[in-house]
């Protein structure tokens, strides 16, 4: 399997955990390198941001225009018609880069991963699918399109989730984003639920509360 090109950032000389950052259609491994300082990490903890970019596709819903993308959406129909296997080689990609975290050195209890919309819907299905114990996951503006699929989750049942969403999201409605936390309590998660007054995008208060979890995690472990 092809690896994905990743751009990567570390904080901190002495790496012990690395955070998976998937980003949304059309954009790239890029997007949210800006966020990295806002969010006051410390480097005594070692963190490698590790941000792939997708493959560019045709997508339907864009006329089949060839643009970044981790699977095809078919239509509009609450985005739930997509290209599953599109999105299944996304997460079997993702699975791809944990091992090579665990390779260089990282546990898998000090992995962590993030998806903003299309990125957080492939997170989602890779979390549920993985074999080892990860460290978190967080959905950004996102759905859960595979939660139909069999899905084996039990080592990760104690893995702290946090999703987050717009209230006026016009991309990604707000009850897709409450959809995937009843099926992560569906399937035995306690996942926290947090609402920002914003649209398809992130804030301020939403990248102060990110950094807090991710320290909470990383300095607990």
């Amino acid at each position: 399997m092809t690896v994905l090109n990743t751009q990567e950032i570390e904080i901190g000389s002495n790496i012990t955990a690395s955070i998976i950052w998937l980003h949304g259609l059309g954009a790239n491994g890029h997007d949210f390198e800006p966020i990295v300082p806002e969010l006051n990490l410390p480097s005594s903890i070692g963190i490698r941001f590790i941000f792939p970019h997708s493959p560019s596709i045709p997508v339907t819903i864009n006329g089949g225009v060839v643009m970044p993308a981790w699977y095809d959406i078919l239509d509009f129909s609450a985005m739930k018609n997509i290209n599953e296997e599109q999105l299944l080689i996304s997460a079997d990609k993702i699975c791809t880069l944990i091992d090579r975290e665990i390779e260089k050195g990282i546990p898998s209890e000090r992995i962590i991963l993030a998806g903003f919309s299309q990125g957080g819907a492939v997170v989602y299905e890779t979390f549920s699918n993985y074999s080892k114990k990860l460290g978190g996951l967080m959905g950004l503006s996102t759905y859960y399109p595979t939660a139909h699929l069999q899905h084996d989750t039990h080592v990760n049942k104690t893995t702290p989730i946090l999703i987050m969403h717009g209230n006026r999201d016009p991309i990604v409605p707000l009850q897709l984003g409450e959809e995937a936390m009843h099926e992560f309590n569906k399937e035995g998660f306690e996942p926290e639920f947090k609402v920002f007054n914003m649209e398809h995008s992130v804030c301020p208060e939403q990248i102060s509360l990110i950094g807090k979890w991710l320290n909470d995690i990383l300095t607990t472990k």
